[in-house]
């Protein structure tokens, strides 16, 4: 197919978007899904369309990594190496799958039929080591499974495991997890869904919406922490322009998979609580951002979205009132900075993830110079329960004074049973790690990631701490994604520093020359400690370059990036000494990966 017979998609994409630069990303996969690659003929051709020049495209398309600019094969399998597949024997899961095809990672077979790479973390961490066959997870990956992926690659996918949540009930998120057909509308409707968006568009103020939420105590869940009603609040009454919600659905911190599992398995409860925040800022428009890796979560979210304009939930005139709402499915194309709001925000404006200065805040300035509320899909999807239960109630669920309702916590790594639980902010991490069966049999609890790979590691009797943002703030980390990763005595603690400084070396975006150099070097530093070439002064040098590079960047990827070097040298001091010292590591091999999952 032709780039002239892609046209009519083409104008169907454009007319989504209030400026044509917005449609950028989605052009350029379209032109991938139907050539395969972005050929320079296709970034001209896109330039054409949304009125910037073929240069900026092309810097477009070099900045997201899943962008191919050369043939990949008919299967494109994408390998995670980040901490919790590293965890659970990605190495040996690499060293197989390049032995089988006889390829190094960014080749393809001579027949054509498979592309071998290795990525950063697909937020699938439950059910890792984690494989992506062009736009399907599969995991976890065992020799069986690599076996049947290189026979029959089409009939693979990922397991999709019931998950017990943790905690006392009521579960306010996971509660249809388990239910028959739960990403379906009916589904959702026949448990009142849909009843507290009724409410608010037929009988509430905006400003009483606003309060309502406020006074339930909901924080920003994304890993900001920052109070939703409040958040709200700034967007100004009276404007000129239009006003924007925008749904960060780009999930990409190492450890986290809880938005993917709300976007498939109970997507309306999401859609129903952007309703609700769209009603309460006086927006008519809402996009919600999705990362580039999650097509199955994109393709489920896109249908449900089509059920709910059906029954006339989405649309103009929402139960038959005056209000009117649009939902826009925008798809990121691989680039963890994007899970930054203003990144975001320059993404889906259809430029590089560059992040932005602030203030002006996006409520003032954001998407299109427009007020913009920008907000994570687990914040939202608790949205309609608030409407319905009450604020009072919600807070007091909570179990801290500053944190209401409950959260969904991604636990991986050396647990027994991986996965979504669901729990006041009150829980331990003793009792979080606890529901997921504690640590695997035979084996001893050594460090926890509490809130995601940017958060401090803590270690095995510092987990006497409430998973509530404020009680982790004071132990000297964070709740972050609430992406809990446990590790076991088996692990190196150099080795996982290789990893987070493999990540964020990779992920900076590269406008601020701290983060830029900064990423890069103790990548390097690490990497020599690692292969047996550490020299006495690497530690000193680690702890000053990330102390450094924190408090001098726009955003704050550059502290992030900063927090796991000061925190694993400090607290595993000896493990680096050692390696340094004897120009090799104490700890055991790593794990085959036959043992991956239990």
């Amino acid at each position: 197919m032709s780039l002239i017979d892609l046209q009519p998609q083409a104008k169907e994409i454009l007319a989504q978007y209030e400026q044509p630069r917005a449609a950028t990303l989605p052009l350029l996969r379209l032109c991938q899904e139907q050539q395969g690659y972005v050929t320079p003929e296709a970034e001209e051709w896109v330039a054409g369309l949304v009125g910037t020049t073929p240069a900026h495209i092309h810097e477009v398309v070099t900045f997201y990594t899943q962008f191919n600019r050369q043939p990949v094969g008919k299967y494109h399998l994408q390998l995670c190496t980040n901490i919790s597949c590293v965890l659970a024997g990605a190495d040996a899961c690499l060293k197989a799958l390049t032995e089988k095809l006889g390829i190094q990672p960014g080749h393809t077979t001579p027949d054509g039929k498979f592309t071998l790479s290795t990525v950063e973390c697909l937020c699938a961490c439950e059910a890792a080591p984690m494989l992506q066959i062009n736009e399907d997870h599969v995991g976890p990956i065992g020799p069986e499974v690599l076996d049947t992926v290189l026979a029959i690659p089409d009939t693979v996918r990922l397991r999709l495991a019931p998950m017990a949540p943790a905690g006392k009930p009521p579960f306010l998120l996971t509660r249809r997890f388990n239910t028959e057909h739960s990403q379906k509308i009916e589904t959702y409707v026949r448990d009142d869904g849909y009843q507290a968006a009724r409410k608010v568009v037929t009988s509430m103020k905006p400003e009483e919406v606003i309060a309502e939420v406020a006074k339930s105590n909901l924080r920003g869940l994304g890993g900001a922490g920052f109070p939703t009603g409040k958040k709200w609040s700034f967007i100004p009454k009276p404007s000129s322009k239009p006003k924007y919600l925008v749904v960060n659905a780009d999930e990409g911190e190492p450890g986290t998979f809880k938005d993917r599992f709300l976007l498939e398995r109970d997507p309306h409860a999401v859609i129903e609580g952007m309703l609700i925040a769209a009603y309460a800022i006086g927006s008519h428009k809402a996009y919600i951002y999705i990362r580039g890796e999650y097509g199955r979560p994109c393709r489920i979210f896109a249908e449900a979205v089509a059920e709910a304009r059906k029954y006339g939930f989405v649309g103009k005139k929402i139960f038959g009132s005056d209000y009117n709402v649009e939902i826009v499915i925008h798809r990121g194309a691989g680039a963890y900075i994007c899970g930054e709001e203003t990144a975001l925000l320059s993404s889906l404006e259809g430029g590089k993830g560059f992040p932005r200065l602030k203030p002006p805040f996006p409520a003032i300035a954001g998407l299109f110079g427009c007020p913009t509320i920008v907000n994570n899909v687990e914040t939202l999807a608790h949205v309609p329960t608030i409407i319905t239960k009450g604020a009072e109630w919600f807070a007091k669920l909570g179990g801290t004074p500053r944190s209401g309702g409950t959260r969904l916590f991604s636990v991986s790594g050396h647990v027994r049973f991986p996965g979504i639980y669901e729990a006041p902010h009150s829980i331990t991490l003793r009792e979080l790690i606890a529901s997921a069966g504690g640590v695997r049999k035979g084996h001893e609890l050594k460090a926890v990631i509490p809130g995601g790979m940017s958060a401090k590691i803590l270690t095995a009797n510092e987990i006497d701490v409430q998973m509530d943002f404020d009680a982790l703030l004071a132990a000297g980390t964070m709740a972050g994604s609430a992406g809990v990763v446990v590790m076991d005595e088996t692990v190196c603690m150099v080795r996982a520093l290789h990893v987070a400084t493999k990540f964020f070396s990779h992920e900076s975006c590269g406008q601020c020359s701290p983060c830029r150099e900064g990423t890069g070097w103790v990548h390097k530093i690490v990497t020599r400690i690692l292969h047996g070439e550490g020299r006495p002064q690497d530690l000193d040098h680690l702890v000053g370059i990330a102390t450094n590079m924190e408090g001098r960047t726009i955003c704050v990827f550059a502290d992030a990036a900063a927090w796991p070097v000061q925190s694993y040298v400090g607290k595993f001091k000896s493990e680096f000494e050692y390696h340094i010292r004897e120009k090799r590591c104490e700890i055991a091999a790593e794990p085959a990966y036959a043992e991956a999952h239990h």
